[in-house]
Formats: C-alpha cells, structure tokens, sequence
C-alpha cells in the first residue's frame, strides 16, 4: 500500500501535474475517478521548463583557486526571478543553475581507465547549497501555496539542513523554527549560530522523543507550542524534494554510467535514481554508522512517488567513518591532499566521505573500466 501525502505534498503536486511536471494515474482497486498524482519517470519536464529555475547574489566564498573552478562556475550563472516565490522585498536570488560540471584528472582514477566529474552543486549558493536548495525549493511554493508563514523542521546540532532552512526563511518571508536533537550546548556551533543569525527559532527535543518526531503526537504537541506551520521533515528528505533532487539529472551534458552523492536521510539518492535512464546507476554513501537503514528511506520515497522501487541504486555504508560528523586523520589527509591536487575544498561531513569511498573502490578493482562516474559536490 502507498503511504499518504502530506496535505503540502499532495497540493504541490497538484500544481506540478497542472504544469506538465508529473504524470497522473489512476491508482488499481480505487475506483475509475481516484486520479492521484505521481511522480512518473518519464513525466518531469527538463529544467529549461521550471519556472524557479534562474534564480541568481553572488556566493562570496564560493570561489575555488584563481581560474581553476571559478570559470566554469561563472559560465553558468544565470539571473531571473520567480513570480509568486518570492516576498516582494526579494526580487532577485543569485543561484548557479546548471551547477558547473568539472572534469577531474586524478590518476587514481585515469590509471584505472575511469573518468570522473564533479557535479559542482556546493556553488548553487552560499546560503543554500546543493541538494538543500533542491530538496527545499518545491517545499518553498508548497508552503506559499498554502499560505504558511512559518517553516518548521528537524536536525542534528550540525545539521546542514538547519542552516539551509534558516536562509531559506530569510530570504523567502517565512518564520522558521528548528527542532535540535539532544540538548543545548552554549556558545552556540557555527552551525546553530549561523542559524539563528538568519532568524530561526531553536528548540531541543530529548533524544527520546526525537526519534518519533514525526509522529501524530509530537507534530501535534509542537503545533500546540507553536501554532500552525509548514512542516519541512529532517533533511528535507520528502517527496517534493525528490522532485528537485530528480531534476539536476538533466543538467548533466556527458554520458555517465554512475552518479555517485552522500547520504544522510537518503532524499538525494531516491530523487537522482528517478532521473535516471538506461543502464546508468546511482550509489549512495552514507554518512552514518549503521546506516543500512537508509535503504528503506530511500525505498519508502520512492514508493510514495512513483509506486514502486527502483533496482538501480544501492547504498555503501563502509566509508562513514566513525558516525555521523566523526572523521580520522586518514581522512583528513585525503581531503588536504584532494584540495591541493584539484584546488576543490571537500566539506568533511558529507562529500569527503564519499569522494574517499569513490577513489577506494576504484583501487579495489569495483568499477570497470570505460566507466564515467559523477561525483555530486552537495556542499
């Protein structure tokens, strides 16, 4: 049985299936008239055809080595606003779309007969990079569709996702509240701090609790405290935003075999395998201890969207280091070695681990040679 939509999901796909952006079908055994909209895999227009696609503000800090990165990404930036997204004291959000697509020669590789790209989605914006703009930008008309005026979701202290959230709220009119796992450590991280610079509101959930976040109970208590919301679930991680993550297939211009992304709640991976064609596959990395759980995340967004599981992704869970946001020197000297070799900082709790699993399973012999792979800079 396909699980519910959310009230949000269910009126954003509505407008998206009115746009041409979804198919629609009716679902067997419910009767002739049950129209109900689904993400088909042949049904989502290109990204010329999205009506938020160019939204461009400089991204100062964004820039790699002088005349390394910096060109291609400069080369496809775009400007244009969107109607109705934005609050009329934003009229123009400087966004990096297509995210640039950078060749990376690393003899790891190349010695293995192996090409790799970087899919450069860390310099779509400062504020909001990545997947989290993906994930978030369909959520953002879902909840201005509805009328909301608070945005309200889940993370961990150094949640990404959290901060992606805050701009979000900053730049799109809305009040945004952010449910913290565990309890409160003063001073602030960079991350929380950053956070409620933008506006948010930080609250903390016992752990306990913190694991039924999204149950009736806790949503119901949290509306109590804090009135009604738009609710946007830990790393953004729903249908809509498989709906973004999808769309940044077709930004890619080269043949590929594998696209390759970290993992943290699995939005990404479920979104990116729906875009994909053929023979090509997608390989998840998580960034969590113990994190074969994500395979049923990953299955249950796709179950919601499309009605069944893809065959074509799997997830590696052997590269995360520790846990989630935990490293070792062995890692650390792979990321200072990868930036002084390809001037590209990798950001440590996501990327890095999956560019470390990408280079040792080419040196185990995993990929064949002749294989282009994508390696996606979620920031």
């Amino acid at each position: 049985m396909l699980a519910l939509l959310t009230k949000g999901e269910a009126h954003a796909l509505v407008r998206l299936e009115r746009d041409g952006l979804i198919g629609a079908r009716t679902e067997p055994g419910e009767g002739p008239d049950r129209k109900v909209s689904r993400i088909t895999r042949r049904g989502i227009a290109r990204p010329q055809a999205e009506g938020i696609r160019h939204l461009s503000v400089p991204a100062p800090g964004q820039r790699d080595r002088p005349g390394h990165v910096c060109a291609a990404a400069e080369s496809h930036r775009t400007r244009a606003s969107a109607p109705g997204l934005y609050p009329q004291n934003v009229t123009n959000l400087a966004l990096h779309l297509p995210s640039p697509l950078v060749p990376i020669r690393d003899d790891r590789m190349v010695s293995r007969g192996l090409r790799l790209y970087l899919k450069r989605d860390d310099l779509i914006h400062s504020e909001l990079p990545g997947n989290k703009w993906r994930k978030l930008k369909h959520n953002i008309v879902a909840a201005r569709e509805r009328n909301a005026t608070t945005m309200l979701t889940f993370g961990g202290a150094y949640s990404n996702h959290i901060r992606a959230t805050a701009a979000a709220g900053h730049y799109f009119g809305f009040a945004t509240i952010g449910v913290i796992r565990g309890e409160e450590h003063l001073p602030l991280n960079d991350s929380l701090a950053y956070a409620e610079s933008r506006g948010m509101k930080l609250v903390y959930m016992d752990r306990a609790t913190y694991r039924a976040k999204h149950s009736p109970a806790v949503v119901a208590n949290l509306r109590e405290r804090f009135g009604d919301f738009y609710l946007v679930p830990e790393g953004g991680s729903n249908v809509l935003a498989t709906v973004g993550c999808r769309e940044l297939v077709a930004e890619i211009d080269v043949d590929f075999d594998l696209i390759c992304c970290p993992c943290g709640t699995g939005g990404t991976l479920a979104g990116v395998s729906m875009g994909l064609a053929g023979k090509q596959r997608a390989m998840g990395f998580s960034a969590l201890k113990g994190g074969a759980f994500l395979t049923d995340e990953v299955s249950a967004l796709q179950r919601r969207s499309l009605g069944a599981v893809l065959e074509n992704w799997t997830i590696e869970c052997g590269f995360h280091f520790g846990g989630f946001a935990r490293g070792a020197p062995e890692l650390d000297e792979f990321i200072k070695s990868f930036g002084n070799e390809h001037g590209v900082a990798l950001e440590r709790i996501y990327v890095a681990k999956m560019m470390f699993g990408i280079v040792a399973l080419a040196e185990r012999g995993a990929f064949a040679p002749d294989t282009t792979i994508i390696a996606l800079i979620t920031g």
